[in-house]
């Protein structure tokens, strides 16, 4: 059994070579595993699931397809896109989850999760995380109408990236004290995760026992995002591999 797992893509009508990526990484890599999930910011942004973009149809009908093919996919919500919905979610096969998940995979807990509420030491960001949940705001917002929504989502892109840029490069990764304690609440070997974009395999210094009891050294994986080059887990039994593929592909 293979199981996929992708983040940060961050698709936009203003990056069409990362949607083709995607497309193509649909209709060939993913129809090769079992199930794939997609661990957040999949769209660079979401407003509703009213706004029915062409991107947003492309997308929602390229997942579907793979869906009636028996994959099996799943969509963990990100900071960028954590309004997609229900509507959306139907129409494209996907089973949402909560931010944080626990699958078994190879007989061991993997815990799995966005990675932006790792991040503590932006206290200024998880504030506005903690705020952006709420769902009577969430409520709120969706009842705007849509010109207003797409303005003020353009507003929080340049404040995004301006902010990124003042704040320390410490900031925008995770703190490990928070790594363990989640993964030892969760009795979980592995952890995945994206947000950070920074592909890479931790790992921990400390143990954690499998579902048969074994002990095994617990495990870290970042998923990267998809500027230049995809980055994509794949784990088929033991073996846990982090691949990565050109977004635009050369010519021979």
């Amino acid at each position: 059994m293979t199981t996929l797992f992708i983040s940060d893509l961050h698709l936009s009508e203003h990056r069409p070579e990362l949607t083709s990526a995607f497309l193509r990484f649909l209709r060939t890599t993913a129809t090769q595993a079992d199930a794939l999930y997609i661990l957040g910011d999949l769209f660079e942004f979401w407003i509703g699931d009213d706004e029915a973009s062409p991107l947003q149809r492309q997308i929602e009908q390229a997942l579907q397809a793979l869906h009636q093919q028996g994959i099996a996919l799943f969509y963990l919500h990100g900071n960028r896109d954590f309004m997609v919905g229900k509507t959306f979610a139907r129409h494209a096969g996907l089973t949402l989850l909560p931010p944080i998940q626990v699958i078994t995979l190879a007989g061991r807990r993997c815990l799995l999760l966005h990675g932006d509420e790792l991040c503590l030491l932006d206290q200024a960001y998880q504030r506005y995380r903690r705020i952006t949940s709420w769902r009577w705001l969430q409520w709120l917002f969706l009842r705007l109408p849509l010109s207003r929504r797409l303005k003020i989502a353009a507003k929080i892109r340049r404040g995004s990236k301006q902010g990124k840029q003042a704040k320390p490069a410490a900031w925008m990764d995770v703190v490990d004290h928070e790594v363990e304690r989640l993964m030892r609440q969760h009795g979980a070997v592995w952890m995945i995760h994206g947000h950070t974009h920074k592909p890479a395999r931790h790992a921990l210094g400390f143990q954690m026992p499998d579902l048969a009891g074994s002990t095994h050294n617990a495990c870290r994986f970042v998923l990267g995002d998809w500027e230049h080059v995809f980055t994509y887990l794949s784990v088929e039994g033991d073996n846990a591999r982090l691949l990565t593929d050109p977004v635009t592909p050369s010519v021979a």
